[in-house]
């Protein structure tokens, strides 16, 4: 491609430039995704290409392949001749994120039992753990968010996978839909701290099998919320899913009632 000059763009200035157009999109789709998660964007909320750009500051290439890739996570529904919408929530979707969730967490945990590491991953989770009852104590919702996800980071990286938190990350997309319309409204922080507090002394115990029941209850917990959140958002749900959904919060809650019960 020639410059102003009539000489041909380089490898390296084409390189940068695709670079930059990279970025951009990257960045767009972290934006969109974000505000997503956070009901900025709201279920069944039309996306408009060129409404977006503009507030965005980029060319509507970027927002048109962002949303393309939002669409294959499931998080944006795009219809010909109507555009995109955010997609509802489905309880199909949150069954399968929080299925995945598990099935990699409860591995992990198994594993961070028999790490020679386990000593010191305790101490860790000790640490965070402390952190988390400041900030329940100073109601800090925000970061005692990320003090949750980094308590799960910690076991990860100790039972050999560091690198696998941005797999359950994608994993458990749906999951913190529904977790931030719950949590810590409808989730006590408290509720939380002491299930981290039960993995831990599973952890320090070399209790494998406490660790993975410990670690079951915990991200289950989401179901427990869930016809209650139903109740308050009706309009964010998938029509067809609010009876099952019903009848499926009333059972998660009454396990996990028998759950607390037990433990």
């Amino acid at each position: 491609m020639a410059g102003a000059n009539g000489t041909r763009a380089g490898p390296e200035r084409r390189f940068a430039d695709s670079a930059a157009g990279a970025s951009v999109a990257a960045r767009t789709f972290e934006i969109l995704l974000d505000q997503i998660l956070t009901f900025r964007l709201k279920p069944n909320e039309m996306v408009s290409e060129k409404t977006m750009s503009e507030a965005l500051g980029v060319s509507r290439t970027p927002v048109r392949e962002a949303l393309a890739r939002l669409a294959t996570l499931r998080l944006i529904d795009i219809y010909p001749q109507r555009g995109s919408i955010v997609a509802p929530l489905r309880f199909a979707d949150l069954e399968k994120s929080q299925f995945l969730r598990e099935a990699l967490e409860v591995g992990l945990v198994v594993r961070a039992v028999e790490s020679p590491n386990r000593t010191q991953l305790v101490q860790k989770l000790r640490d965070e753990l402390a952190i988390q009852e400041t900030l329940s104590s100073i109601s800090d919702e925000r970061r005692f968010y990320k003090s949750d996800e980094l308590f799960h980071q910690q076991i990860a990286a100790y039972a050999g996978f560091p690198g696998i938190w941005a797999d359950i990350n994608a994993a458990k997309l749906h999951m913190d839909r529904f977790r931030y319309l719950s949590f810590p409204r409808l989730d006590a922080m408290s509720v939380v701290i002491d299930q981290h507090r039960r993995i831990v002394d599973a952890i320090e115990g070399a209790d494998a099998q406490a660790a993975e029941e410990a670690m079951r209850i915990h991200l289950r917990r989401v179901f427990a919320a869930l016809k209650i959140v139903q109740e308050r958002y009706p309009e964010y749900f998938e029509r067809s899913d609010l009876p099952s959904m019903s009848a499926a919060g009333d059972s998660e809650k009454q396990n996990a009632g028998r759950e607390d019960t037990a433990a």
